[in-house]
Formats: structure tokens, sequence, C-alpha cells
């Protein structure tokens, strides 16, 4: 347990980014001038809130005339959470999945209801999950399949402690549940065969990519949408993303954490915060971060960018998040058991 306060401490030390308009203020206040927000997010939206953070204080500033300061946090989705619960004093958080915020409102922090707070249950814009593979695609992957066989190298990260590592597993779940015909020992094989093939399970999706691109480790990353796009401009002509047969649409939520915001005085700033992430300006700068947006005309604009086409299960098909935790997730679940092999 120690061990594990260390490294959470540390990943939230290191992790700030600070963008605003204004000073930082060492004690936020409704009555100051200079408001602080802390918005606490997992891995591979670094770059989106830092270009968020400017383009919301300059419409703050513009309808209020107050300058603002915005402070990031960045690390798995699921530390993340854990870590809002054991103080982390975030005004709002932007995870990677539902049940993440779930376990910080069973906490007594945010308020219930907060999934109806904002539109398309608090979840402003959403991903999917590929394959990125390096120039040349020298395996040959091209489905689920192709990560089971002999030689292999997979980076993907943990799902305890990754949003992101869940959707993938359970992409990889639907599209074997659909080839097995619902034979879930069969599928349970595959499962247990891909993660046999799993170099390094990172603790956050972008200690993945890195562990996959910086490094220059595994054949494949199964990675969000994003991230392999973000790869793809950062080093052009080096990586291809491959899309497999079937995936999952992934849902990022987001929630005001409303007993921190009531006591930093930032409630109606942190309500503001995320209700812009849903204006066009926004929408359009999750596009520009290859996000999909949640506005449907907006994602129109970026058809050329996405494969619209592509065959997504949901959440739902799992049976929501609870379901899923408990059939997967929680200690001793199939994933456990999986990985144990």
């Amino acid at each position: 347990m120690k061990n594990i306060i260390v490294i959470l401490f540390m990943t939230f030390t290191i992790s700030l980014w600070i963008a605003g308009c204004g000073k930082a203020s060492e004690t936020p206040s409704a009555e100051k001038d200079n408001l602080e927000l802390l918005n606490v997010s997992y891995d591979p939206t670094r770059e989106f809130y830092a270009e968020y953070n400017e383009l919301f204080c300059t419409h703050w500033k513009e309808e209020s005339g107050q300058d603002i300061t915005v402070t990031q946090s960045h690390g798995g989705s699921g530390a993340q959470a854990r870590s809002v619960i054991e103080g982390n004093e975030a005004d709002v958080v932007t995870l990677a999945l539902a049940h993440d915020i779930t376990a910080i409102e069973e906490s007594g922090l945010i308020d219930n209801g907060w999934k109806e707070e904002f539109g398309k249950d608090s979840s402003p814009y959403t991903s999917t999950i590929i394959f990125l593979v390096r120039k040349g695609n020298e395996k040959n992957i091209k489905d689920w399949d192709d990560l089971i066989e002999d030689g292999v190298e997979v980076i993907t990260p943990n799902p305890k402690t990754s949003g992101g590592a869940c959707w993938n597993f359970l992409a990889a779940w639907a599209y074997w549940e659909e080839r097995d015909h619902g034979d879930e020992k069969a599928v349970k094989e595959h499962m247990r065969r891909m993660y046999e093939n799993v170099l390094v399970l990172d603790t956050g999706a972008r200690g993945a990519t890195n562990t996959f691109v910086e490094n220059g480790q595994g054949d494949v990353l199964i990675a969000w949408e994003n991230e392999a796009y973000l790869s793809m401009e950062e080093y052009p002509d080096q990586y291809e993303i491959v899309t497999p047969g079937t995936s999952i649409l992934a849902q990022p939520s987001v929630a005001v954490v409303d007993q921190n915001s009531k006591e930093h005085g930032t409630t109606e700033l942190s309500e503001a915060y995320l209700e812009y992430l849903y204006s066009d300006e926004a929408q359009r700068l999750a596009g520009e971060h290859y996000y999909r947006p949640s506005n449907e005309e907006i994602l129109k604009e970026f058809s050329e960018q996405f494969n619209l086409d592509m065959n997504l299960v949901t959440i739902d098909d799992f049976g929501g998040w609870d379901k899923v935790y408990d059939t997967y997730f929680e200690d001793g679940a199939i994933f456990d058991q999986i990985y144990s092999e």
C-alpha cells in the first residue's frame, strides 16, 4: 500500500500541466479575481486539454471579465479516480470511463445524477480502440486473431489501473465472443493467449504508447484511436493504423467534483468549464485532436479522418459498467483469472 501511495503521489506531482489567463492563486475562492481550477484527467488527453484550457480561459474572460488558471493532472484513469478519493482536490474530472467517476460518486465527493448533468451522458467526445503497427506491418496484423499468433509482441496497459485498457479488453472480448458464438471457455482461451503475448502492462495508456513508440518495444499497440493518430502525426512514415473488424465505442466521461468545487468556490466555473466542451469551437478542437465529437454534425466534418462505418459494440451490450467490473475487473474476476494463467 505504501508503494502504491508513493506512485500515485509521484504521478500526480510530475504530471501537472498549467494553462491559464492569469497568475495562480494559492487559495481559490469566489471572491478572488483569479480562480484556479484543477482538472484531473487521464493519460491521452494532455494535448487536447492544454489547448482547450486556453480556449476556455479566453471564453471565460470575455464572458465574466475574470482571469482564471486551469491546472491539469494526468495518469491512468483508475489511478486518477483513486487519487481524487484519497485527497487530490479536483474541481472537475475528465476520465476514461463512467465507472471511475461512479467510484468518486460513491465516496461522497460527487452528487448523484452526474451522468445527466451534461449532454450525451456527460460524454462530450468519444473514441474507439484500434491497432498501431510499425511501417510495413511485418507481422501482417489485420485483426484480433493475429494478436494471439506465436511471436507477435503486444503492448497494452493494465485494466486494473487504466480505463483505456478496460476498453481494449472489452473490444477484444466482443470480437472473440462473436467469433466463438458465445462459448466463454473458448473466448477466455483466446484472451489468455493474447495477454500471454503482452510484453509490458503499463499503468496507463500514454505509458503504453511510450513503450511502443519511444522505447521501440512490441509489434502492435492496442490503442485509443486518438493516441494512434497522434503517434502517426509525431512520427510520419514510421507507423500504420489497422482497424480491427470489431471494436467498441469508448465514451470518456466528465463530472464536477461537487464537494471540492463547493469548498473552493468554483462550482459555477467548473460547470461552465465542462459545458463549454460541447460548444462548436471545443467540438472541432476535439476532432482536431483525433477525438470523435459528440455533435453529429461536427463529427461529419471529420468523416475523412475517422472510419465512421466501424462495427462498434457499446458498454450497454455488456450490461453496463457495474456488471462489467464485477464480471471482468474486480479482484479474482475474469481478467485476473486469465492473467494468472
